[in-house]
């Protein structure tokens, strides 16, 4: 999925597409397929509450792949697989309602998925990845922009790479629509999610 490159002392404040050049040595070794650590990755997201404060969360369960190609990164893939009943924001009661009928109805549709179809170097270490993301039965295209944090040999011999990501989306395009109008004005919970990510991966061997 295109997240990897040399490490850039310095960075563009608004990154743009930059023409594929001849891979590295140390880019092509990257080239794998990779399994997605959960015990040390975060899949979060984070929800305005009230129009004053955010309400952050993350999901516990999850599986995830990548097939890394060092000399052409826009050949690179992934996926995602969430488990819908595993939402904690550290609130029993809250993840409780959005467990429910009312938000992400986890007894008839207790997946969320993503599926890679576009993989982009934005120059540096900035890369997007696109795909469809599918919730409650419905399918829409996401693009999320990624900063590759680097690759590293673990104690244990695993070769991680890791990378952040982040991008929002409208949680009514999901069918997500449940809210509450306070009497202040605006409403209980905002339309707009951010969705963060903190990834590490292993090579297969």
């Amino acid at each position: 999925m295109g997240i990897f490159g040399r490490k850039s002392t310095t960075r563009t404040a608004t990154p743009t597409p930059a023409a594929p050049t001849a891979a590295g040595p140390e880019l092509t070794a990257l080239t794998g397929d990779y399994t997605i650590d959960p015990a040390h990755s975060t899949i979060g997201f984070v929800a305005r509450h009230a129009m004053v404060t955010n309400v952050k969360g993350n999901f516990q369960d999850f599986t995830g792949t990548l097939h890394l190609d060092g000399a052409d990164p826009s050949r690179s893939t992934a996926t995602l697989d969430v488990e819908m009943a595993s939402i904690d924001t550290g609130n029993t009661d809250r993840d409780g309602h959005l467990k429910s009928s009312d938000f992400f109805k986890i007894d008839e549709f207790p997946t969320m998925t993503f599926r890679s179809t576009k993989a982009e170097a934005l120059g540096g270490d900035d890369y997007r990845i696109t795909g469809d993301l599918s919730l409650l039965g419905v399918t829409k295209s996401i693009s999320i922009d990624l900063e590759f944090n680097g690759a590293a040999t673990d104690p244990f011999g695993n070769a991680r790479v890791g990378f952040e990501g982040k991008t929002e989306i409208l949680r009514s395009e999901w069918g997500l629509t449940w809210n509450a109008a306070l009497e202040t004005g605006g409403v209980l919970v905002s339309d707009k999610i951010k969705l963060v990510f903190d990834i590490s991966a292993i090579k297969k061997a």
